[in-house]
């Protein structure tokens, strides 16, 4: 794969070798593809189930306990309660690579 440098795979890096790999496939299928697959992992997260891919890692929904914080400017205690997140943890292969 030919990125010229780059930090970041961005998701048109995705297309751009999915193109190149099934060349039967349009630039819209393979988008809606990518969209399908990003959906499925974020509604099963947000439904509190584990998504694994094997030799990737595992996407699952991490709480973050209930906090106070003060606000520097007022100096005002508000309180912020419990709140979830996307948590990924990347398989043992990946993090060899």
């Amino acid at each position: 794969m030919n990125r010229k440098n780059k930090d970041t795979f961005t998701r048109s890096d995705i297309e751009l070798s999915l193109k190149k790999e099934f060349p039967e496939l349009s630039k819209s299928d393979i988008a809606d593809s990518i969209d399908i697959i990003l959906e499925s992992i974020t509604e099963a997260v947000a439904l509190d189930e584990k998504v694994e891919i094997r030799g990737f890692g595992t996407f699952s929904k991490k709480y973050i306990r209930p906090r106070k914080f003060v606000n520097p400017k007022t100096k005002k205690i508000s309180y912020l309660g419990e709140t979830a997140t996307m948590h990924f943890k990347p398989s043992k292969s990946l993090l060899r690579k």
